[in-house]
């Protein structure tokens, strides 16, 4: 894909929001997947706006803040170009680096949105994402501040991640729901079972984070270095990873067959599940690299056969591990 065919666009739900099919994931620019290099990460997102891609994903809790505040230049350098998305409900505490909260209060939710605000030194978030359910906080009370937040010209669209098809339901029923985030690859498929149905129903968006499997379905997962996030996850455990890693013989085949790459494919099943599901599907593959980022938008030219789909169809049911040490913290934990 050159730069003058420039990726396609969809909506965001009913809202209007018109985005490109693909988006960028920021998060790994500021930290969990090793150390960056911030000159060829701006490059990245820049090449990302001229390729076509104009919603680029972050949250308050990526880096601690310092993903917005990365961000905040390149936004307000293209505020009339791109989608911004960022989220709220993760706490951590800065002396307890490995602890995970979740927050749906409304007075969390008011100062959240102040500090994603203050950070990206924008006066409107474009997507404003829910990043985990509290059970603790009924998710109608949640949705309504967030609508609060839009008649206030705070946001612009509301977002909901990891939640389950029930949720989301009810969620809607309260205010419509531009987009709704979760992990969806050809690896991780436990959305299928209420989400991506309920979805397709509302007409909300589909984003799909991590759809490379966290890299595995590059067919080139490196060494984890020390205090990488994965090392943590099942599927990267030592047993698991060598026999995953077998799953990926299909997408070679088919990756050959295309002239392309294991991650075009695994992109390009995503985008062939749009189709299939009558759903708005907008992934956002994260790198900090120009030319990963190249790469994954020439997915969007993939168009897979019905073969290739049926082929590709039986390799979740045999991965080995969970998506996340913890399920707890995701839909598939409530399922």
């Amino acid at each position: 894909m050159t730069t003058a065919e420039k990726l396609p666009t969809t909506t965001l739900g009913a809202n209007g929001i018109e985005v490109s099919v693909q988006g960028l994931g920021c998060m790994g620019i500021s930290e969990f997947y090793g150390s960056s290099d911030f000159t060829e990460s701006r490059a990245t997102l820049d090449r990302a706006l001229e390729l076509g891609v104009t919603l680029f994903d972050t949250a308050d809790v990526y880096g601690a803040g310092h993903n917005e505040e990365f961000l905040s230049e390149f936004v307000r350098a293209n505020r009339d170009r791109v989608v911004l998305a960022t989220k709220f409900g993760i706490v951590r505490k800065a002396d307890d680096p490995a602890y995970r909260g979740i927050d749906n209060t409304a007075d969390y939710i008011r100062k959240a949105v102040e500090g994603s605000l203050r950070r990206l030194g924008i006066d409107t978030i474009d997507l404003y994402y829910m990043h985990r359910r509290s059970p603790q906080v009924p998710i109608e009370d949640t949705v309504g501040v967030l609508a609060e937040l839009l008649q206030q010209g705070k946001i612009r669209a509301i977002g909901l991640s990891e939640v389950t098809g029930p949720e989301l339901r009810a969620a809607q029923a309260v205010h419509p729901i531009a987009a709704v985030q979760s992990e969806w690859s050809i690896f991780s498929r436990d959305v299928e079972q209420t989400v991506v149905p309920t979805a397709s129903e509302l007409g909300v968006t589909f984003v799909p984070y991590s759809p490379l499997g966290r890299g595995f379905l590059t067919g080139a997962v490196p060494t984890l270095a020390e205090g990488d996030v994965r090392r943590s996850f099942p599927r990267f455990a030592e047993d698991n990873a060598a026999r995953n890693a077998e799953l990926l013989a299909p997408l070679r085949a088919i990756a050959e067959a295309h002239g392309g790459t294991l991650a075009q494919v695994a992109l390009a099943w995503l985008h062939a599940q749009a189709r299939v599901r009558d759903l708005s599907v907008v992934p956002i593959p994260g790198t900090r690299s120009r030319t990963r980022l190249a790469e994954n938008v020439a997915a969007a030219t993939i168009e897979l056969t019905a073969d290739e789909l049926a082929t590709l169809e039986p390799i979740a049911d045999q991965v080995a591990g969970n998506r996340a040490a913890d399920l707890s913290f995701v839909s598939a934990g409530r399922e």
